[in-house]
C-alpha cells in the first residue's frame, strides 16, 4: 500500500487521464436503465465482455422488468449459462424485476438505497449505475480500483469502503464524475495486477509503487 499522494500529483495525474479520453464510457452494453442493472448484476466475477456476449440477444426480447418475468426464469437461464454463477444471477434477476414491476411501476428507482434493496444488487453495482445513468459521480470500486488506488497513492484503503471514500476526499470534484471509469480501464489494461504494463504507462513518473515493470 502507498502512501496517498497529495492534491497536486493527483491533479496532474487526472489531467493526463482526461488529456488520453476525456469521455471514458463503461464497457457493459445496455439500452435502457434496467439493462444497464441488469448487465452490472450479472458481471459480478465475469468479464465485461462475457457478460457483452449474453446480453445481446437477451436485451432484444427483455429490456423491460415485465418482458424478463414473461421470458421466465428458464428462458432467461438459458441465455446467460456462460457467464459465471449463472444460475443465482438468474434467480437474482427474476426477484429484482417482481419488485420493480410490483412496488416500483416497472421503473428503476434512483437512490442508492433503493438500488440496494433490489436482489443482487450491492454498494458497487448501485454507483454504477447511479453514475452512468444519471450522472451522479458516485465511485463504483471493484478490484481493478481497489489495486490501483492503494498501489498508485491515489486512492489509499484497506477495503473497498475505504477507498471508495479516499476517491470522493482526495480527487479534485473536476474529475469524479469519470475518475472510477478512467481507474477501471488504467486497471484493465496498464496497471494490471500480475504484469503492470509500466514502461506504457503515463502517469509512471508520478507513480510511487517500487516494483515497476519496465
Amino acid at each position: 500500500m502507498a502512501k496517498q499522494l497529495g492534491y497536486h500529483q493527483i491533479r496532474e495525474i487526472f489531467e493526463r487521464f482526461k488529456e488520453q479520453e476525456a469521455e471514458p464510457k463503461g464497457e457493459l452494453e445496455h439500452v435502457n436503465v434496467y439493462t444497464l442493472v441488469v448487465a452490472v448484476a450479472l458481471s459480478a466475477q465475469a468479464t465485461d465482455a462475457g457478460v457483452n456476449k449474453a446480453t445481446r440477444a437477451l436485451f432484444k426480447v427483455a429490456d423491460t422488468p415485465q418482458k424478463m418475468l414473461d421470458l421466465g426464469l428458464e428462458g432467461l437461464t438459458e441465455h446467460i449459462k456462460t457467464i459465471g454463477l449463472f444460475r443465482q444471477k438468474a434467480k437474482n434477476v427474476m426477484k429484482l424485476s417482481q419488485i420493480l414491476v410490483d412496488d416500483y411501476g416497472g421503473e428503476v428507482p434512483n437512490s442508492r438505497a433503493a438500488l440496494q434493496s433490489l436482489p443482487g444488487v450491492g454498494r458497487k453495482t448501485a454507483n454504477v449505475v447511479l453514475n452512468m445513468w444519471w450522472g451522479v459521480p458516485a465511485q463504483a470500486v471493484d478490484t481493478h480500483i481497489f489495486r490501483v488506488g492503494n498501489r498508485t497513492g491515489i486512492a489509499v484503503g484497506k477495503n473497498v469502503d475505504a477507498v471508495e471514500r479516499a476517491i470522493e476526499d482526495n480527487i479534485p470534484a473536476d474529475f469524479q464524475q469519470h475518475a472510477h471509469h478512467w481507474l477501471i480501464l488504467h486497471g484493465r489494461y496498464t496497471c494490471k495486477a500480475r504484469k503492470p504494463m509500466c514502461g506504457n504507462c503515463i502517469i509512471r513518473d508520478l507513480c510511487p509503487f517500487e516494483e515497476k515493470n519496465l
